[in-house]
């Protein structure tokens, strides 16, 4: 082993060598490539000679400027390129790679020694490869296979052959401080040093210690719809942004990253995933949350409610008599059921039931919404729905144009011309003088009559652009009021709502129309209203999409995910989650994904399973397992490490206390995360103030836009997808986790902690517990006073 060892490292200082000149040499091409664009913007104008003589001269400026903006463009391509090149090159100097495998190919008389790293370095001559890269068909061996048969795809088919030997590396410095022959996919040596690390304010990249299982996920390439169920901590997110990685290298020459969008649960989010992709050398997909998306299709329509106001609402304000109500709404608004509710309502409108806006024009009726109304369903049933809108704004475009030619006429017009500037009417002078082709040297004049004619045409047209901008982007359509209509009177779906709609409809159409009414639209209606906007009008889809993530997915509805469907109608989709960790009102009843295999058909779809949990110790798994039904099937990574433990306390006093305590003894440990999580945001603002004492504590909201490391205080919903080095559960009494309904919330938390969990219960401890305590999943302190 030591004449093998030593043999590695006289190999890796080579490498490092080769390393180092190819990182002078396009240091040198990065550093001419960018004094070249620079000189090339500098001089650009002097290169160009623009002659605007007569047509042939123009015709030959517009060539040389085309020229030149090509060679602009080439010039800061190559130099982005060098530059791409530069930081993959001083990425790979750390740890040029990680993993080796000797592969002998069928028909080969020797194995070959196969290096993989997160990107690949050729020798001088060009010829070998002294490191490939972790997304190269080969390297799917180092992941998938053990010593034995193996094989790997490449486009020009299947290569088969005998994995011989796989080997783990951890190099730090340009030095091999250890290595592994390893039966296992990734030896548990690796993965152990890696996941006894302190949690950073960004996730890391996982190249090193994907998992086969992971693998198929970063790896799958037929259908439209991968589905990944997956335990807390199993790795689901990480595992989605190392696809993206491969997707972006496998198909470089047909997509680009901003043809890749990642849905992320929140703002917060976002921040902590955007470091994997550049460390892996590729740029940052678009990442939006739902909500940005909602905000910006619905702002100024109505007051519209965030997720994370409808969860305060539903974990807060169960004494409010529309509670239930209220429930029964979210539950049925986010329903496949709704959704082809929203359909049959949308067929109805064929025959009946349009609303629209009259156009006014300085405090007159130019065309009522009743004409608009008898025009739209007076035409041949015939008509394409679309099309008898499109037909429709073309008529009233036509009685604008009617109207404008009486408003000239009309004595306000004659006042507007009086009252014009002298800068106005010089300008309006010199605009009809070019329309009737009149040279600026001419001394020929406008008659007076002519220009007043042309004068009060300006003015009129000014003052109508509004509406016929209203009318291009069809806001004479009412659709206010048909969605409200929906609610207010259903008769005219009758027969589809019979069977299908909750006991509680009509209770449901009254709170409902009590919002709108009021100009609020709670979340449960946000995409309802906007599908319903975009099955009237058409929908607003986005083709250049190639691919969409959807992370946290158990937190989308149904209804959702049809929506986000037609807005990318040429996007593969990856949707990851737990529903374990569904925590709002409308996945109440759900249990898996299966309901989305209908979004693409059954051949179209593939669901993989992550039972395997890497984030938390073994102890904090066993006990997180035990607060679910059939969380047996969670496989805990032997991680050793204390149990949970479980303090009871008198008053929020001796809570306050205990915690301030705990939190200092933690980081005296060296714990650089440390999480204080509550039920809800409410509770956050109450142990925030409480715990002022604590130095450099921070309070986590949803409109907070990046996790720092330190001691947080943050509801439980909000730190789904983000790991602490150890997590203190606020308060995990009767009182505050009294309901069943409560259960995956409780477990989301809990599943936080990578090293340690601590759980405070002011008073009697809540039921969700009684199975960890019995047996034996969680130490449970002496009551404290």
């Amino acid at each position: 082993m030591d004449k093998e060892l030593r043999q590695e490292q006289e190999r890796l200082f080579h490498v490092m060598d080769i390393l180092a000149e190819q990182i002078g040499m396009v240091e040198e091409d990065a550093a001419r490539q960018r004094k070249e664009v620079v000189d090339f913007r500098k001089y650009f104008w002097e290169d160009v000679t623009v002659n605007q003589d007569n047509f042939d001269d123009l015709l030959e400026t517009i060539i040389s400027l085309r020229q030149q903006a090509e060679v602009l463009s080439l010039s800061q391509s190559s130099h982005r390129q060098s530059s791409k090149r530069l930081a993959s090159l001083r990425r790979m100097q750390e740890n040029p790679y990680f993993g080796r495998i000797d592969f002998a190919e069928d028909g080969l008389p020797k194995a070959e020694r196969i290096y993989i790293g997160v990107s690949s370095l050729m020798d001088p001559s060009g010829d070998d490869f002294l490191v490939y890269d972790w997304r190269a068909p080969v390297s799917s061996v180092y992941y998938d296979f053990t010593p034995g048969p193996a094989e790997y795809t490449t486009p020009g088919g299947t290569i088969r052959g005998e994995l011989k030997r796989k080997w783990q590396y951890l190099i730090r410095r340009g030095q091999i401080e250890s290595m592994f022959d390893t039966s296992l996919t990734i030896g548990d040596e690796v993965l152990q040093q890696v996941l006894g690390q302190s949690a950073d304010k960004h996730m890391r990249s996982i190249v090193a210690t994907i998992q086969q299982e992971q693998n198929r996920i970063i790896r799958h390439d037929d259908g439209r719809l991968l589905i990944v169920q997956g335990a807390a901590g199993s790795g689901k997110t990480s595992a989605a942004l190392q696809r993206i990685a491969y997707l972006l290298y496998k198909y470089r020459d047909r997509i680009t990253a901003d043809q890749i969008v990642l849905f992320s649960p929140n703002a917060m989010f976002k921040t902590y995933v955007s470091n994997v992709l550049p460390e892996l050398g590729e740029e940052n997909m678009q990442q939006v949350t739902f909500q940005e998306y909602l905000d910006h299709r619905l702002s100024g329509t109505y007051e519209v409610e965030d997720p994370y106001g409808q969860l305060e609402y539903v974990l807060t304000a169960s004494d409010d008599p529309e509670y239930q109500t209220r429930m029964a709404a979210i539950r049925f608004k986010a329903s496949v059921s709704f959704f082809e509710l929203i359909q049959a309502y949308r067929s109805s409108l064929e025959k009946g039931g349009m609303r629209f806006q009259s156009l006014r024009f300085r405090g007159e009726t130019l065309v009522s919404a009743e004409e608009m109304e008898k025009k739209f369903y007076g035409e041949d049933a015939s008509f394409r729905f679309s099309g008898r809108i499109e037909w429709l704004a073309t008529w009233l475009n036509e009685r604008i144009n009617e109207a404008e030619k009486l408003e000239r006429r009309k004595p306000w017009v004659q006042e507007a011309i009086e009252l014009l500037s002298n800068e106005q009417y010089e300008l309006a002078y010199a605009r009809i003088r070019k329309k009737l082709g009149l040279k600026e040297d001419s001394e020929e004049d406008v008659e007076g009559d002519h220009l007043t004619a042309e004068l009060a045409r300006m003015i009129v047209r000014k003052k109508l652009k509004p509406l016929r901008e209203g009318i291009s982007t069809l806001q004479f359509v009412n659709l206010n009021d048909i969605y409200r209509r929906l609610y207010e009177d259903s008769l005219h779906i009758g027969p589809w709502l019979e069977g299908k709609v909750p006991d509680a409809w009509a209770d449901i159409c009254q709170l409902t129309v009590k919002n709108l009414d009021e100009g609020r639209l709670s979340y449960e209606d946000t995409t309802p209203f906007l599908l319903l906007n975009e099955l009237i009008l058409g929908f607003q889809s986005n083709v250049s999409i190639r691919h969409v993530l959807i992370d946290e997915a158990q937190d989308y509805s149904p209804l959702q995910f049809e929506f986000i469907k037609r807005l990318f109608p040429a996007a593969k989709m990856t949707v990851l989650g737990d529903f374990h960790q569904a925590v709002f009102a409308h996945a109440a009843e759900a249990v898996d994904f299966d309901v989305l295999t209908h979004l693409y058909g059954a051949d179209q779809t593939e669901a993989i399973t992550l039972q395997r949990s890497y984030r938390s110790t073994k102890p904090i798994v066993e006990f997180t397992r035990s607060l679910i039904p059939g969380g047996e099937v969670i496989e805990p990574f032997e991680r050793n490490g204390n149990k949970p433990v479980l303090t009871a306390v008198t008053d929020h006093e001796v809570l306050h206390r205990s915690i301030s305590d705990q939190v200092v003894e933690l980081k005296s440990q060296g714990y650089a995360t440390i999480a204080i999580i509550c039920k809800s945001a409410t509770e956050s603002a109450v142990a925030f103030k409480a715990l002022s004492g604590i130095d450099e504590l921070k309070l986590v909201t949803h409109s907070s836009i990046e996790y720092k490391q330190g001691v947080v205080v943050i509801p439980a919903y909000l730190a789904k997808g983000i790991e602490f080095d150890a997590v203190l559960v606020n308060d995990a009494s009767t009182r505050v986790y009294e309901y069943e309904s409560l259960r995956r919330l409780f477990y989301t938390a809990c599943t936080r902690a990578m090293h340690h969990l601590q759980l405070y219960s002011v008073g009697t401890v809540s039921p969700l517990l009684e199975r960890a305590i019995s047996e034996g999943h969680v130490q449970v302190d002496e009551i404290c006073h």
